[in-house]
C-alpha cells in the first residue's frame, strides 16, 4: 500500500497495477494499525508474517463463505468502490483482484485478536478448561471475534466452520495449555498454517478463472457450472466432516460405554457431514449438465432412488 493505492500481485496476469483507495480510509487506516499488531507479534515471541498470514487465511475464507451472509455490507460496498463503482459487470474478477484491500482491515483485526491473551483465555474457557467438551456454538471466543470485525452475527457462523484455520489455531492453543500432542501430521504451533488452509493467490485463482472462460460451453468446468456458493458449502461439509473425524483420534479410552458413546456419536454425525457432502455434490453435477444415469453410476444408487433422494432434498435434479 503507497500513497492511497493498494499494489497489487506483479505476477498477476491482469491490466491493473493498483487500485485507489482513495474512497476507503479504514483500509489505510488499518495499514498504520497493523505496524503496531507487529510490534506486539514480535514481543509474544511470534513472527509477523506468520501471523498474518494466519489470519490472512481466516478472513479469505469467512470472503468464500460471504456469498451467504444478507448480513454482510462492509465488502461488497468496498469491492464496488475498489471497481470504480460497480463490480457487477465482471464479479467474479474483482472478487479475486479485490479481495486482499477489502478484507485488510478484517485481517488486521483477527491478527490483533489472535495475540490477545485476554482472547486466548476465552478458547480456553469454551473448551471447558479442566473438563474438556466440544467447542459450543456460541462460544465466548467467537462471539467476541465477531463483536471486534464489526460483525456481531458472526460468532456461530465462526464457530461452525470446523474444517478452517481459525478452529484449527484454537485447537492448537488448547492442546498447549493442556500439554497433550497434537494429530500425527499436525503441529501445535498455534501459528503454523495447514497447507490447505493457506489463502488462494490472485495469480493463481485468475488463472483458474482464465482457463474456465476460454473453455468450449461454460457446462464443461466445475467451477463455471456450480455456484461460488454451493462449491463453499461442499468444502465447507467435507472439512467439517474431516474435523470431526480428527477429534476422535485418541478417543478409545476411558469406560467402555463412554468410549462407545462418544465413537458413535462422532462417526454418526460425521457420516451424516459426508452424505450431505455427496448429495451437494451429485446435485450440482446434474444441474451442471452431468446425465443423473452417469451420476448414479459412480455413487453405485438406482437411478429413480438418486432422482427421488435429490428432488426432496434441493431443486428439481432433472433426468
Amino acid at each position: 500500500m503507497r500513497h492511497g493505492r493498494w499494489l497489487l500481485d506483479a505476477d498477476a496476469i491482469q491490466p491493473l497495477e493498483h487500485l485507489d483507495l482513495r474512497g476507503l480510509p479504514e483500509v489505510v487506516a488499518a495499514q498504520r494499525r497493523w505496524a503496531g499488531v507487529a510490534r506486539r507479534a514480535v514481543r509474544a515471541g511470534a513472527e509477523p508474517e506468520r501471523v498474518f498470514a494466519l489470519a490472512r487465511a481466516v478472513v479469505a475464507r469467512w470472503w468464500e463463505q460471504a456469498f451467504g451472509w444478507e448480513r454482510e455490507t462492509a465488502w461488497p460496498r468496498r469491492l464496488h468502490q475498489v471497481a470504480g463503482g460497480d463490480a457487477g459487470g465482471d464479479l467474479e474478477r474483482w472478487r479475486i483482484v479485490g479481495r486482499d484491500a477489502v478484507v485488510f482491515p478484517e485481517v488486521v483485526a483477527v491478527a490483533g485478536a489472535l495475540l490477545d491473551p485476554a482472547m486466548t483465555e476465552l478458547v480456553w474457557a469454551d473448551s471447558g478448561a479442566g473438563r474438556p467438551r466440544a467447542l459450543p456454538v456460541d462460544g465466548r471466543f467467537c462471539r467476541r471475534l465477531g463483536e471486534q470485525v464489526g460483525r456481531p452475527w458472526l460468532g456461530p457462523l465462526a464457530a461452525t466452520d470446523h474444517g478452517g484455520p481459525l478452529i484449527a489455531w484454537m485447537g492448537s492453543v488448547i492442546r498447549l495449555r493442556r500439554g497433550a500432542g497434537g494429530p500425527p501430521g499436525y503441529g501445535n504451533d498455534p501459528w503454523w498454517l495447514r497447507q490447505e488452509h493457506q489463502a488462494a493467490t490472485m495469480a493463481g485463482q485468475l488463472r483458474v478463472l482464465g482457463k474456465e472462460k476460454r473453455a468450449p460451453g461454460s457446462g464443461t468446468m466445475w467451477r463455471a457450472a456450480v455456484s461460488a456458493e454451493q462449491r463453499m458449502l461442499i468444502t465447507s461439509t467435507v472439512d467439517s466432516a474431516q474435523e470431526q473425524l480428527l477429534q476422535l483420534r485418541g478417543a478409545q479410552t476411558g469406560p467402555t460405554a463412554d468410549v462407545a458413546r462418544r465413537l458413535l456419536r462422532g462417526l454418526g454425525h460425521s457420516a451424516g457431514l459426508i452424505e450431505n457432502a455427496w448429495k451437494r455434490t451429485a446435485l450440482a453435477a446434474v444441474n451442471g449438465g452431468v446425465p443423473l444415469q452417469e451420476v448414479a453410476r459412480w455413487v453405485d444408487i438406482p437411478v429413480e432412488v438418486l432422482r427421488e433422494m435429490l428432488t426432496a432434498d434441493g431443486p428439481e435434479a432433472g433426468g
